[in-house]
């Protein structure tokens, strides 16, 4: 249910703590978060070292957390499915399915971002 009270600061607190709830289901329930959050946290201070321009280290930057946004995003959809029963369906495999290409699409991104920066 909805608190009445719920505008202005008091809002923005509980927006913020449903957020750190989520990303802390995310590192404790998702083995594919935790290890791209440690890829994360290796590949952010390496972006930030490499003598590249401000422009291509926020690119580089930029798309670690793209990775990181649509693995949330795929977890979330795959929660709700999983939610919803045991059975078979073809919906529930193709919302799945297309999550996860999602994930793959911006690993895919990132490569080409990091190698884009990197090598020319």
């Amino acid at each position: 249910m909805k608190p009445a009270n719920n505008h202005g600061i008091k809002r923005v607190i509980r927006a913020t703590g449903f957020s750190f709830k989520g990303l802390k289901s995310a590192w404790t329930h998702e083995a594919a978060f935790r290890q791209e959050l440690l890829l994360a946290a290796v590949m952010i201070p390496l972006a930030l070292w490499f003598d590249v321009t401000v422009i291509e280290k926020v690119l580089m930057i930029m798309a670690v957390f793209i990775v990181l946004i649509v693995e949330l995003l795929n977890s979330a959809i795959e929660a709700v499915v999983d939610r919803i029963g045991d059975e078979i369906h073809p919906l529930s495999g193709q919302a799945k399915d297309i999550a996860s290409a999602a994930v793959f699409m911006s690993l895919t991104l990132c490569v080409v971002v990091w190698g884009a920066v990197l090598l020319f």
